[in-house]
């Protein structure tokens, strides 16, 4: 048998081929996740929308953990922690006037994997829903605000959460015509089947506990809803314990990154 011996050179090349394909291959060869490319010239699949709009009759055990209406000083600084603790990836629903007075807590929560979607600029239903143009604005300032503060230009979540939800009664009929001028800026909107009613009133730590538990009793997947405020009550202090129940009840944590084309 006839030995072949390699010039040391020609081993450190070949291995250094062999990683750059890899690596290639590892890149191009995942899959993409819409979330990749979060600007307005995206696309977003109409698959993936279906899901989203779905998402809470799913029965896997799946939980997203959303917050609503940050960031602020008060408490969203407090959830990143504890998240990045859990090694847990959420969601954000900001509003775009508190994302222009703390960027920096929103820059933090997108470097640290969690997903920014979009709640309107002002939070206050007499501007959203004044006018088809009013709506428009405040859901692309939003946009422009997340944008800067994360520095990704003409920067588009395409996931919108109504203020108060779309489930809720009030607007109803504004709430319609709002849907078709989301499809129309490809933006798809989710509420939540899962809550712990911590902006309704003041309750103690247990108390919250139990109304997250009663409110995911016999559900597959939840989309939960929990505030980075802490205007009524001390989200922060109960979410350790909420994430602990709910991984005891054999849920898995996801964010909207995880929706991937073609799945």
């Amino acid at each position: 048998m006839k030995i072949i011996i390699l010039p040391r050179k020609f081993l450190v090349c070949l291995l250094l081929v062999c990683i750059l394909f890899s690596s290639l291959f590892f890149y191009f060869g995942m899959p993409f996740s819409f979330a990749l490319e979060l600007t307005t010239n995206s696309v977003v699949e109409e698959s993936i929308k279906e899901k989203i709009a779905t998402l809470t009759k799913a029965e896997e055990k799946i939980a997203y953990l959303t917050f609503d209406d940050g960031p602020t000083l008060k408490a969203t600084g407090k959830i990143l922690d504890i998240l990045k603790e859990e090694e847990i990836k959420a969601t954000f629903f900001v509003v775009g006037k508190h994302v222009k007075e703390q960027p920096e807590l929103v820059k933090r929560a997108y470097e640290e994997g969690h997903y920014i979607a979009n709640h309107g600029y002002h939070h206050d239903n007499t501007k959203l829903y004044q006018s088809s143009e009013s709506f428009i604005s405040e859901v692309k300032n939003t946009d422009i605000e997340i944008g800067k503060a994360i520095g990704i230009e003409d920067y588009c979540s395409h996931v919108f959460r109504f203020p108060n939800g779309y489930m809720s009664s009030n607007y109803k009929a504004k709430k319609k015509e709002a849907a078709k001028l989301l499809l129309a800026m490809n933006y798809t909107y989710v509420d939540w089947n899962c809550l712990n009613n911590d902006s309704i009133k003041k309750y103690s730590n247990s108390q919250l506990l139990n109304n997250l538990k009663k409110s995911s009793k016999n559900k597959g997947t939840l989309v939960i809803l929990m505030h980075d405020t802490s205007d009524v009550n001390d989200t922060p202090s109960i979410l350790k314990d909420s994430i602990d129940y709910l991984k005891e009840q054999g849920y898995e944590f996801r964010n909207f990154y995880d929706f991937r084309a073609g799945e």
